[in-house]
């Protein structure tokens, strides 16, 4: 063999050698951990998932505790946890479904969202998700697996229910020889009449003429037999809505709450002892505990006529239609099984849990907010499930703004909020 030859076998052995290393090195790709998205990352074993959600305040790391005992729980699967700023959420949503750019494989969503995006077929049905991770409806409350169910097709696994809830300062309360808290309108106009102490500038209620009367306006109008929506229009303009209307302006004439209160002015108040009862969500109470308040919480009152009701939101886990990878779909599956009986650290944030067996433990029950928050929810009622509802009734508040500063009566500021929201009915 000539030396040109001997060269020429040499490197065809190690163009060889170097192709078998180098397929060694690489493995087949079940091997690698994989990702949502189609995206392969190498390196490891587990499935990955992508998860966002919008808890940009005090409660992004009681959903992170949930996800590192997961993931430190088992080896199959991680959840990789993204937090989204909660004013930006559903527009980088939008974004990444539209697109499929970074597109997470698990998602929190509100419930009232849910008919939107189903109805855009972005969203995936569960039901097969949830049945093959063990996953049943009846461990959940009614009312947000009710409305997430879209022509018998179920689209979101809930995780909390946080409806309107009373506030009210105890030492106030003692002062006025109040004896509790009211649970009807007879006894909250008389409780508000005698925890109003003008001289001290203490009041009894503070009127909000800005939030959070989106969840206070629907709850007075479900108490009073109204309907925000009768099942082909708006009917936020009806007698029993205005009246609660009314309602509210009277305790401004009559002095109980004082007049032209600003953005927040209700909460403000209500921190400096100047407020003795404040309507508002669950997600209050961390900066009430930090201001040292002596609070206590109860059901807001049925100040209606007709029915115990009040607004309620829900955050629930949903998933984009596209995600296909069955790994991704099973890892899905075992995290929100996990999170259905092992939601205790989001309680811990403030939350009113919406999984039946933490809201039947012990542990849960031992916390005396948290159950209180619960107590109302066979009574909650959320948004009318009604496309776009957001933009249809965003009129009402400018509206609802307009009565209580005594800039328009309660009828023709409702009847013009119901104009306009015909107005974008059309469009």
């Amino acid at each position: 063999m000539n030396k040109a030859s001997k060269k020429f076998s040499m490197l065809l052995m190690l163009v060889t050698i170097i192709a078998l290393i180098a397929a060694g090195c690489s493995g087949s790709n079940s091997g690698k951990e994989t990702t949502g998205g189609g995206k392969n990352t190498g390196g490891g074993k587990k499935t990955n998932i992508l998860f966002w959600s919008p808890f940009s305040g005090s409660d992004g790391p009681f959903m992170k505790k949930i996800v590192d005992k997961y993931n430190s729980s088992q080896d199959q699967y991680k959840v990789n946890f993204v937090i989204q700023p909660n004013g930006e959420y559903y527009k980088q949503l939008d974004v990444a479904l539209s697109t499929g750019k970074e597109r997470p494989d698990l998602m929190i969503m509100h419930v009232d969202q849910v008919p939107t995006y189903a109805s855009k077929d972005q969203l995936k049905q569960i039901d097969d998700l949830a049945s093959a991770a063990g996953i049943n409806k009846g461990d959940f409350a009614e009312a947000p697996v009710e409305y997430a169910t879209l022509d018998g097709k179920w689209y979101t696994i809930p995780l909390d229910i946080h409806p309107l809830v009373m506030y009210y300062n105890k030492d106030l309360f003692e002062q006025a020889g109040v004896a509790g808290p009211p649970t009807n309108r007879e006894e909250f106009d008389a409780a508000t009449a005698k925890l109003t102490n003008k001289d001290k500038g203490v009041f009894g209620y503070v009127v909000p003429t800005l939030w959070p009367q989106q969840f206070i306006f629907p709850t007075l109008v479900w108490q009073n037999g109204g309907e925000l929506w009768d099942g082909t229009t708006v009917a936020y303009n009806s007698p029993e809505a205005v009246e609660m209307v009314k309602w509210m302006r009277g305790m401004i004439d009559s002095g109980i709450s004082p007049a032209n209160v600003q953005q927040d002015g209700e909460n403000t108040l209500f921190l400096q002892g100047k407020n003795a009862i404040q309507f508002n969500g669950p997600w209050m109470k961390s900066q009430f505990d930090e201001a040292g308040l002596n609070y206590g919480v109860a059901p807001v009152p049925q100040i209606g006529k007709v029915k115990k009701a009040v607004f309620a939101g829900s955050h629930g886990f949903v998933v984009p239609k596209s995600v296909s990878d069955e790994k991704v779909t099973a890892g899905i599956g075992d995290f929100l099984k996990y999170v259905s009986t092992n939601s205790m650290d989001w309680a811990e944030s403030g939350q009113a849990l919406a999984s039946k067996p933490m809201l039947d433990s012990a542990e849960f029950k031992a916390m005396a907010f948290q159950s209180s928050v619960a107590s109302a929810f066979s009574y909650v009622q959320f948004a009318p499930n009604v496309l776009n509802w957001g933009t249809i009734s965003e009129p009402i508040w400018g509206e609802l703004n307009n009565a209580l500063l005594g800039k328009k009566d309660a009828q023709k500021a409702l009847d013009d909020a119901a104009a306009k929201s015909l107005q974008a009915l059309k469009k």
